[in-house]
């Protein structure tokens, strides 16, 4: 596996737009949940280009992808997109866990154990030791 992960330098541009104008609910996934390493230690990135997809967040050491969906994800032909791009990234061997907005913004806990329970369950590499500062 390389380890760029399927990195897209194409998208990066994109990628870095959305990075600035998180929404609301993205943002309280990022500040509260998978943030400075809050999930169980590992680190994960926002808004990261992985092929021709921009996933909203990923623990690449897990290969794991967190998208947080809006109400444009709502109709049958986002949620067709949705379910390929899921499909595209299994491919490659990423598992992908979606949540909406309104249970980012409702369920934050609910939410974060879901997340936890599936990095409990399928985790095979530990998380990194925390990093010594000023050594």
């Amino acid at each position: 596996m390389s380890n760029f992960y399927n990195y897209n330098n194409k998208l990066q541009p994109y990628a870095n737009k959305n990075r600035k104008s998180m929404t609301k609910s993205e943002a309280c996934m990022w500040k509260y949940i998978l943030s400075k390493r809050q999930m169980k230690g590992y680190q994960f990135r926002r808004q990261r280009p992985i092929e021709w997809y921009i996933a909203d967040f990923v623990c690449l050491p897990l290969q794991l992808v967190v998208e947080v969906d809006g109400i444009t994800h709502d109709s049958p032909e986002a949620q067709a997109r949705d379910k390929k791009r899921d499909h595209d990234l299994s491919l490659l061997g990423f598992t992908t866990l979606r949540f909406s907005s309104w249970e980012v913004l409702n369920k934050i806990t609910d939410v974060a154990i879901i997340i936890g329970d599936w990095i409990d369950t399928n985790a095979t590499v530990p998380p990194p030791a925390p990093r010594q500062r000023g050594k």
